[in-house]
C-alpha cells in the first residue's frame, strides 16, 4: 500500500506491534503449570454497506485478541471505502489488563493510515461492560504536536427473541486542537447514532439491517463546509457480524 511507503509512523506500530507479541509470547512461561490457557477471538462488529446521499461507503469494524484470563494481545480496525478507495483507515495495538470481573484496562499505540497525512497516537482506554449491561468502549488518544482525542463508544443489546436482536449504538469524538489538514477541529467534533436489527442464524454469523446517522459539529464542520462535504447524513444500512 503507498502510504506504508517511508512513513516512520507505521515503521514504529511494525516496531510495537512486534514487542507486543514477544511481550504476550512470554507470559505462556507465567502461565506455565495453571489453568489459563492462551486463547484468542475475532469480532467483526460491522461488516456493512451503507446507502449515503452521494456514494454507498463500505465499513469495517472489527476487534481481534490473544492472551489469557488477565492479560490479552488486542487489535481494532476501522476502515471506510467509497468507489475502490480507502477514505479512512485507523488501527490499534493495545495490551489489555482485567482489573475486575468486567473491566479491561487498555493501553498502546493507534495509528491512522488515511485520509493522509498519517497520524499516531498513545492510547489509554477502558473497555467493559457497564450497570444494565452496556458495552463501553472509551478512550484517550495524545498525539504528535500535543493533539488529543477522546472518544466514547456505547452499544446496548435488546433482544426480542433469542434470534433477533436490536441494537442501539452511539460514538462520540471530541478533540483538543484543531487539525486542518485532516479536517479535524477542536471541541466536540463528530457524532454518530446507529439502530441495528440482526438475525443470529447461529450465535457466530448475524445478518442485520438498520439506519445509522452522523452529524459534525463546530469547526470540524466548518472545514468540512469548505471541503465541499456533508456535515450531516443519514444512512440506510446492511450486513453482517460475525465471531469467531
Amino acid at each position: 500500500m503507498k502510504y506504508l511507503k517511508n512513513n516512520r509512523p507505521a515503521a514504529r506500530f511494525r516496531q510495537f506491534t512486534l514487542v507486543m507479541v514477544l511481550a504476550l509470547s512470554s507470559m505462556a512461561v507465567w502461565a506455565g503449570g495453571k489453568a489459563d490457557p492462551l486463547l484468542g477471538s475475532v469480532i467483526v462488529d460491522q461488516l456493512e454497506i451503507r446507502d449515503a446521499d452521494h456514494d454507498n461507503p463500505a465499513i469495517l469494524e472489527a476487534q481481534a485478541w490473544a492472551g489469557y484470563d488477565l492479560d490479552k494481545l488486542w487489535f481494532k480496525i476501522e476502515a471506510e471505502r467509497v468507489d475502490g478507495e480507502t477514505e479512512e483507515l485507523e488501527l490499534q495495538a493495545l495490551y489489555s489488563k482485567a482489573i475486575s470481573r468486567y473491566w479491561n484496562l487498555q493501553g498502546g499505540l493507534r495509528h491512522d493510515f488515511e485520509p493522509e497525512p498519517g497520524r499516531s497516537w498513545a492510547v489509554i482506554g477502558l473497555q467493559g461492560l457497564a450497570p444494565y449491561f452496556f458495552e463501553v468502549d472509551t478512550a484517550l488518544f495524545i498525539g504528535e504536536s500535543g493533539q488529543t482525542n477522546l472518544r466514547f463508544e456505547a452499544e446496548y443489546e435488546m433482544l426480542f427473541t433469542q434470534k433477533l436482536i436490536l441494537s442501539p449504538e452511539i460514538e462520540v469524538n471530541f478533540h483538543g486542537r484543531n487539525d486542518p489538514d485532516t479536517g479535524v477541529g477542536s471541541g466536540l467534533s463528530d457524532l454518530e447514532l446507529g439502530l441495528r436489527l440482526r438475525y443470529e442464524i447461529r450465535r457466530e454469523i448475524a445478518p442485520y439491517v438498520g439506519i445509522n446517522w452522523q452529524r459534525k459539529f463546530g469547526n470540524t464542520a466548518d472545514f468540512a463546509g469548505d471541503a465541499g462535504e456533508d456535515i450531516e447524513d443519514t444512512q440506510l444500512v446492511a450486513g453482517i457480524r460475525m465471531w469467531f
